[in-house]
């Protein structure tokens, strides 16, 4: 069975710490491709500042030199707001032939009790959890306290650190300064271009 990484977010907008992340992914578990959903109402963050389309066309921007990376446009289609068993469920039916992975940074692995139907999830996905570099030992600690069902459903990645953020990214752009090497060039320029987020053109 091929095996496909899913990487879920809003991506306001798309910065080079989530192709990193992607990247990461398909070494640490050996993924065939990497898929990347933009939500369509994200449920615990607040509302995008760029529509869905413009979040699309800016993944596709940034991933259109990967032979690996595709966008995957369900939530997005689906509309209203994304659980992630919901699109897991979805991408099954339509995929039965693959095996999905979804891609979690440490933070988030530690929350996984906590979502929508997780033990139902856990036997849909393999999780793959991205960690610090140097951040073993933490994992080590923390992995015991998960409950049984996530046990052996959780792969170890690790990626740079690096301290870059959609929000950052947001505030810089309103502020006119640069973004420039935080995102892809060619996402910088459309950004400019669709003037999202109080953006200007800025050499």
């Amino acid at each position: 069975m091929r095996r496909i990484g899913l990487m879920g977010g809003t991506f306001d907008p798309v910065h080079i710490g989530h192709l990193l992340a992607a990247e990461a992914a398909r070494e640490a578990a050996d993924l065939s491709e990497v898929w990347f959903i933009p939500t369509s109402v994200p449920v615990h963050k607040p509302q995008p500042g760029a529509s869905g389309a413009q979040r699309r066309a800016l993944v596709e921007t940034a991933i259109a030199e990967h032979p690996s990376f595709r966008v995957e446009a369900a939530e997005l289609d689906r509309q209203g707001a994304s659980y992630t068993i919901d699109t897991v469920l979805e991408l099954r039916e339509r995929y039965p032939d693959v095996s999905f992975y979804w891609i979690v940074g440490s933070d988030m692995r530690d929350d996984l009790p906590h979502w929508r139907r997780i033990e139902e999830l856990a036997e849909l996905v393999v999780f793959i959890a991205l960690e610090r570099p140097g951040a073993a030992g933490e994992v080590a600690v923390a992995e015991p306290a998960l409950p049984d069902y996530l046990r052996g459903r959780i792969v170890r990645g690790e990626m740079p650190g690096i301290g870059i953020s959609s929000t950052d990214i947001r505030r810089r752009c309103a502020e006119g300064r640069t973004i420039r090497y935080m995102v892809p060039e060619r996402v910088r320029t459309e950004i400019e271009r669709m003037g999202l987020y109080g953006s200007r053109t800025i050499d």
